[in-house]
């Protein structure tokens, strides 16, 4: 397979890469699997994955699901991981789409049709600490010991599959939604991949922009990038889901370079860009679970950091949580933080620091919490959702938010793996 970068756009951090996708004989609807790091406290989900995959080429034979990332076995699932990369371009499953775009929509059970591009960002333009001033920047803390379990998945993975969505500020819809009007108008263009998602996770169909068939619609998006660009203050890109993953894939190029290794696919990630203003992008709350603990020994020590268990005025943000005794009320003191999120993210972190054999888990959707929550010895956290707008302005000025302070949209709405791309720059390391 020829090298997939096409370099002109990299002033901007943007850049058509070459896409693989499984061919026609492919089933689709086995082939695509939800984002590794979804669901980390369900292993039934996962399990059913694997039933329904078993005998099928599938994306879930290339990730690994981050609630096996502990596991005694971890190594060995990931040694299979890659063994499957070489042995799914061995077979010829892939076919090449050349410096490519794909205009994606994805429908869910629970909010509008969402319209994205994937495309690849250059991670030299890329910082994910706190404050960064770099065009594409993290949206939440990044934990740093949260990166080298993800770097050993890639460091010797030869594809990557994008789970990463990427925001635009674009409330005048120049870059996206005129490519979407343009391939859904009635011109008989065909979807190269149309498709159920299984477990619930709705419809999903793709279709390609190239330089050849493309024409002035593929000139079109660079043109409206690189102007989106000059106005953005030189934040133009905001990680919305996915922040560990492009800081892994950032320290894994960092040390390919530092190695004086070949790095130059490995210089680029492949991810999902939407537009912020896109109707379908729904920000939804992240909510917490504290597990292995005494209700009572974690009240006392919320109480003694000037938490009250009851509703309290407006100094105080007020949140709800739940264990096996029911629902009750915590309000937490507003000078630990302005918003609810780093409150409460704050106290646990402390509390977790002075009890080890407490776990955190950070949990999509109220009825998980409710269910997790019940359990003996768990206490769950309900916090309410983040206004989008408030996204890139607060990023700007007090930089990255509290890690796992929204999600975008249900954990059945994330992105499911569909698109591969080589992050090898060439087949002489594939046996």
């Amino acid at each position: 397979m020829p090298s997939n970068i096409d370099l002109p756009y990299s002033n901007i951090g943007f850049i058509a890469p070459d896409i693989l996708l499984p061919n026609k004989s492919t089933d689709m609807y086995r082939w695509a699997t939800v984002a590794c790091d979804q669901y980390t406290s369900d292993p039934e989900y996962w399990q059913d994955v694997e039933n329904i995959t078993k005998d099928a080429d599938s994306t879930y034979k290339l990730m690994l699901p981050e609630i096996y990332l502990d596991c005694p076995d971890a190594d060995d699932r990931i040694a299979e991981i890659n063994q499957n990369m070489r042995n799914y371009i061995h077979k010829n499953l892939f076919v090449n789409y050349r410096r490519s775009f794909i205009l994606t929509r994805r429908s869910t059970p629970y909010s509008p049709v969402r319209t994205g591009l994937v495309a690849a960002l250059d991670l030299e333009q890329y910082d994910y600490h706190s404050g960064a001033n770099a065009l594409i920047r993290a949206t939440e803390g990044t934990v740093p010991e949260r990166i080298p379990p993800r770097m050993k998945i890639r460091k010797n993975a030869v594809l990557e599959m994008p789970h990463i969505m990427i925001l635009i500020d674009d409330p005048g819809r120049t870059v996206i939604e005129p490519a979407a009007e343009a391939l859904l108008s009635g011109n008989g263009i065909q979807p190269v991949y149309d498709t159920e998602l299984m477990k619930n996770g709705g419809h999903l169909k793709g279709y390609l922009i190239d330089p050849s068939t493309g024409g002035e619609l593929y000139r079109h998006i660079f043109r409206a990038m690189e102007e989106l660009a000059r106005s953005s203050g030189g934040f133009l890109f905001a990680v919305g889901d996915g922040n560990h993953s492009l800081a892994s894939a950032k320290c894994h190029y960092e040390d390919l370079k530092r190695a004086g290794l070949p790095c130059r696919n490995a210089r680029y990630a492949m991810v999902e860009i939407v537009n912020l203003h896109d109707q379908g992008i729904l920000f939804e709350p992240i909510h917490r679970v504290l597990f292995g603990t005494a209700p009572e020994r974690l009240t006392a020590f919320l109480q003694s950091k000037g938490c009250r268990m009851e509703p309290s005025g407006p100094a105080f943000h007020n949140l709800t949580y739940i264990t096996e005794s029911g629902e009750g009320r915590l309000a937490i003191p507003r000078e630990l933080h302005r918003l609810p999120v780093g409150a409460l993210q704050l106290l646990l972190d402390a509390y977790a620091r002075e009890n080890a054999e407490c776990k955190i888990d950070y949990i999509h959707g109220a009825d998980a919490v409710r269910k997790l929550g019940s359990i003996h010895g768990n206490v769950g956290f309900y916090l309410p959702a983040m206004d989008k707008n408030e996204l890139f302005p607060t990023v700007s000025q007090n930089g990255a938010l509290p890690r796992k302070t929204f999600s975008m949209g249900e954990a059945c709405e994330k992105r499911y793996y569909m698109e591969c791309r080589m992050i090898v720059d060439n087949e002489d390391g594939i046996v």
